[in-house]
């Protein structure tokens, strides 16, 4: 998935490109290199993901994606802009099951949920030891 601007593997990209969902899902990816690294994912396709990390990736390099609702897949990463990355995936996500696993327990805008107000909690506002009223002048405190 390309972005404009951005360093790419493939100058036919653009005529590749697939429909895209924008998403904004936490997964994970490996390598060799990096490890295992959590990366936020903002586009979403059939053939790949693009997202940002804490890393910069390099073009061609071989990653494991771990997306919600998916079991792990292997992709290459097809451009990179700093921290921002594009990755084709050797299998094709489905995107109607990461939208499944994403809504676990998650509440969007357009979903009808219950709104209630709460009062607020009854306080005393006594202070034990405390009394209001003019006190006798004890002038003991200050030095002299």
């Amino acid at each position: 998935m390309p972005d404009p601007g951005a360093e790419t593997d493939s100058p036919a990209a653009a005529d590749q490109r697939q429909p895209r969902q924008s998403r904004l899902v936490k997964a994970e990816l490996g390598c060799a290199r990096l490890g295992r690294f959590d990366v936020t994912i903002r586009n979403v396709s059939q053939t790949g993901i693009g997202g940002q990390g804490p890393h910069m990736l390099q073009i061609g390099e071989r990653m494991t994606i771990i997306l919600p609702g998916h079991d792990p897949m292997p992709g290459t990463v097809r451009w990179v802009q700093d921290r921002r990355f594009g990755i084709e995936t050797d299998r094709a996500i489905d995107t109607a099951r990461l939208r499944g696993a994403q809504g676990d327990g998650l509440t969007t805008t357009d979903s009808k949920a219950e709104f209630q107000i709460v009062p607020a909690p009854r306080l005393s506002a006594r202070r034990p030891g405390l009394t209001l009223g003019v006190s006798p002048r004890n002038d003991s405190w200050k030095r002299h």
